[in-house]
C-alpha cells in the first residue's frame, strides 16, 4: 500500500465515493500548472516528430506515445501524486495485492479529428464484467479541455454492472478542464474523446493503474528495462514492474525483480517464496501434517 499522511485520508475517501458512485470525478487542482507546463515542454519535440496513428481507433488525425518517464522527469509528479494513488489504490485494492502502472501515455488531437467510438478501457481483458474493477485511468490536460476541442466524453453512472446495460441511461458531458486538473475514470465507464472542430491541438497524458495480477497495456520491461529503472526511486520502479505480486508473479529467477536493480551479478539464484498468507498458511499446515506423520 502507498503510505499516505492521515491528513489526506478524508480527501482520498470523498473522492473514491464520487468515482464509485459516478464512474468518474474530477480533482481541479491536483498539481501545479507550472508542472504540467514543464512537462508539455519536455514533450514537444515528441509531439512534433511522432507520426499519426493507424486505424479507427487510434485515429488517423489523433498522435500517441508512451514511456513518458524516461522523456521527462516531470512524468513521474503525474504517476505518484499522492492523492490520486490513494483514491486509486482504495478502488483496486479489494482485489489485488499490490497495482501496478498500466500505461502512461501523451495524445495530440488534432484539428478534424472526429469523436472517438466510445469504449471502456477495461475491455482489453476479457474477465467477468460488472463483479470487479480492473483499473483506473487518470487524464492529465497538457492544453485546456473543451467541448469544442475534443475533450474526453464521459457516460456518468455507466460502469460497474451497468457496462452489461445495451445502451447508457445517461447523455455524455465534455470534461471541460484546465491543465493540473485530473480527471479519473473506472475501467468500466464509458467514455471517448470528443471531436475536435477548433483550430488548434488538444493535448493530454493518460495515466492508468490497474491490478497487478494482470498484463498491463504497456510492457513495462521493455519501456523501463534495468539500466533505466536502476534510477528510478523505489516506490516508482515497484509501481512499473520491478515488485512481483503473490503468488510469484512477474518474479525472476523465483525471485523478486527488483533485484535487477541492485548488485545482482548474473549469478545463479535460489527460488523463494512469495505467498498471499493464505497460501502460506496451507503451506505451514500441509509442511506441518508431513512432520507429525513421520
Amino acid at each position: 500500500m502507498i503510505d499516505l499522511p492521515g491528513d489526506l485520508s478524508s480527501e482520498i475517501a470523498r473522492h473514491a465515493a464520487d468515482l464509485l458512485a459516478q464512474g468518474y470525478c474530477i480533482i481541479p487542482d491536483a498539481l501545479p500548472s507550472a508542472t504540467i507546463a514543464a512537462l508539455d515542454a519536455d514533450l514537444a519535440g515528441d509531439f512534433i516528430r511522432t507520426p499519426f496513428g493507424q486505424g479507427g481507433f487510434y485515429g488517423t488525425t489523433t498522435k500517441r506515445f508512451g514511456r513518458l518517464l524516461i522523456r521527462s522527469g516531470h512524468a513521474a509528479a503525474l504517476v505518484q501524486q499522492r492523492l490520486v494513488l490513494g483514491v486509486v489504490e482504495t478502488i483496486l485494492s479489494p482485489w489485488c495485492d499490490r497495482i501496478q502502472l498500466n500505461t502512461t501515455q501523451a495524445i495530440a488531437v488534432h484539428p478534424g479529428a472526429p469523436a472517438q467510438l466510445p469504449h471502456r478501457d477495461q475491455d482489453m481483458w476479457r474477465g467477468p464484467v460488472g463483479e470487479i474493477e480492473y483499473l483506473v485511468n487518470v487524464m492529465w490536460p497538457l492544453s485546456s479541455f473543451t467541448p469544442d476541442n475534443g475533450g474526453t466524453l464521459v457516460w456518468p453512472r455507466s460502469h460497474g454492472g451497468h457496462a452489461l446495460d445495451p445502451e447508457p441511461e445517461e447523455a455524455p458531458f465534455a470534461a471541460a478542464i484546465a491543465p493540473g486538473a485530473a480527471l479519473i475514470m473506472l475501467g468500466s465507464t464509458l467514455h471517448g474523446a470528443g471531436a475536435n472542430v477548433t483550430g488548434t491541438v488538444r493535448r493530454g497524458v493518460v495515466v492508468g493503474y490497474a491490478l497487478g495480477w494482470l498484463k498491463p497495456y504497456e510492457n513495462p520491461w521493455l519501456a523501463y528495462p534495468p539500466t533505466i529503472a536502476r534510477s528510478f526511486a523505489p516506490d516508482l520502479a515497484a509501481l512499473v514492474g520491478y515488485q512481483q505480486h503473490r503468488p510469484n508473479l512477474g518474479n525472476f529467477e523465483g525471485q523478486c525483480p527488483s533485484i535487477l536493480l541492485g548488485d545482482h551479478a548474473d549469478g545463479p539464484l535460489g527460488a523463494i517464496d512469495a505467498l498471499r498468507p493464505d497460501q502460506q498458511a496451507l503451506v505451514d499446515a500441509y509442511a506441518a501434517a508431513q512432520g507429525s506423520a513421520s
